[in-house]
């Protein structure tokens, strides 16, 4: 069954509705008496509040320059370097096989629609060749490299093209080989890509059209899904769903998991709903948009998809409420001390909805044998210039490990990538 049919059995199963996402006075009234809900997570026990606890805030950030010569902040025992700046908006980074590091210069606005390639010569963490690999994309993110082929997730579509190892440009338009629904709510425009050990199996993050389905669950058909598709673009499936924006994926080097991060919804008040990392499971479902963190009901879908709910999986580590957290990354090398081995980055690009600034640094998860082992920590921090006035200096998302074991972070706001390295 393709996941288009199985999606509008899902429609047409749970989502005989119009679904406009207005709830009255009387109902967040309602709601916000139910009180706090306690669930049992990977890392421990959370406690959410009920629904409209606090008042929806729009708190919008104000870009400054970094101060000359300031870095964010790493732990003790840490150097944090500029890799390269005068990028425009850098989202993404994937490393090559042959460690050429491709970066995805794209956003909503005046889109750079293009990828940067740096190359590393002489193998000293210090790049001597950065070339414009593609230009006149569509708004791209995830890259790929599977056998001769250079893959490009536009918003709109999946696109490969003819590639040898070592090439600094891309030519030729590409071929599209698969559909993609283009754009979404507050920007779920990314479309990520990652590839089974083999290179057997593509999987593609889409996020949601929507908050929380207002706009009707007929519009959200592939969407708040991870696919998983063949090198060609052949036999589509829908791998997890529920999963409002998926951004960041990797594999957990302990079980070969698939893990990712995703960007939950707005609206509920300062602590809901909390983003989160987790395994996904194959043919999964997480809640979006009927539940949250299991079967705690959105308000604004009661009784609504209740199969659905009855099997929503609890995420494995809550990392706090409009964090946007879109990056994620195993960290499988050894040039860290010891208890970073196999545990995971998050990118946190942010909030804006919310009364105190959240997000805007990297976190760190620790794992051990393959499971959270920890509450998550601060890492990389010093993004935030004055939380007062609501100005920073940059926004984090990609996190990528490279092949020297130092972390590379994209700072796309800050037009920067920076470099984390281990003291010697």
């Amino acid at each position: 069954m393709s996941s288009k049919v199985l999606s509008l059995l899902l429609i047409s199963s749970f989502s005989l509705f119009s679904c406009n996402g207005q709830v009255s006075k009387e109902e967040k009234k309602v709601a916000s008496e139910k009180g706090s809900t306690t669930v049992k997570t990977a890392v421990g026990d959370i406690t959410l509040p009920a629904p409209y606890s606090s008042k929806s805030v729009t708190k919008r950030t104000a870009m400054k320059d970094w101060p000359e010569g300031a870095t964010p902040k790493a732990p003790e025992g840490f150097t944090v370097t500029k890799f390269a700046g005068e990028l425009k908006n850098p989202r993404w980074t994937y490393i090559a096989p042959n460690n050429d590091i491709f970066v995805v210069e794209s956003n909503t606005f005046m889109s750079a629609n293009r990828i940067t390639v740096f190359r590393d010569k002489n193998k000293d963490g210090k790049f001597e060749t950065r070339e414009i690999f593609k230009e006149g994309l569509n708004m791209p993110f995830g890259m790929l490299i599977l056998k001769n082929y250079f893959y490009v997730a536009n918003t709109d579509g999946l696109y490969r093209f003819p590639y040898k190892e070592g090439d600094l440009k891309l030519t030729g338009s590409g071929e599209k080989i698969l559909e993609l629904p283009a754009g979404g709510y507050n920007n779920h425009w990314t479309r990520n890509l990652l590839a089974n050990a083999d290179g057997s199996k593509i999987y593609i993050s889409v996020g949601s059209g929507s908050n929380n389905g207002e706009n009707g669950m007929e519009n959200e058909v592939r969407r708040a899904n991870i696919l998983e598709i063949n090198p060609d673009g052949t036999g589509e499936k829908i791998y997890a769903s529920g999963l409002r924006n998926p951004v960041g994926m990797d594999w957990n080097p302990a079980n070969n998991e698939l893990w990712t991060a995703v960007n939950e919804r707005d609206d509920l008040g300062d602590e809901l709903v909390p983003d989160y990392i987790t395994s996904v499971k194959r043919g999964g479902f997480y809640g979006w948009p009927y539940s949250y963190f299991g079967q705690i009901e959105d308000p604004r879908m009661k009784g609504q998809g209740k199969e659905l709910v009855a099997k929503a999986i609890v995420p494995d580590v809550s990392v706090n409420a409009h964090t946007a957290s879109l990056g994620f990354a195993f960290y499988d090398k050894d040039a860290f001390p010891a208890e970073y081995k196999n545990g995971a980055f998050v990118g946190q690009h942010g909030s804006w909805n919310r009364s105190k600034l959240s997000g805007y640094k990297v976190l760190f998860v620790p794992f051990k044998n393959g499971k959270p082992s920890g509450k998550p920590q601060d890492f990389l921090t010093g993004f935030i210039g004055d939380e007062k006035k609501a100005n920073v200096y940059g926004r984090p998302v990609a996190v990528t490990v490279m092949n020297d074991g130092s972390l590379l972070v994209n700072d796309d706001s800050g037009n920067t990538i920076w470099q984390v390295t281990a003291n010697k």
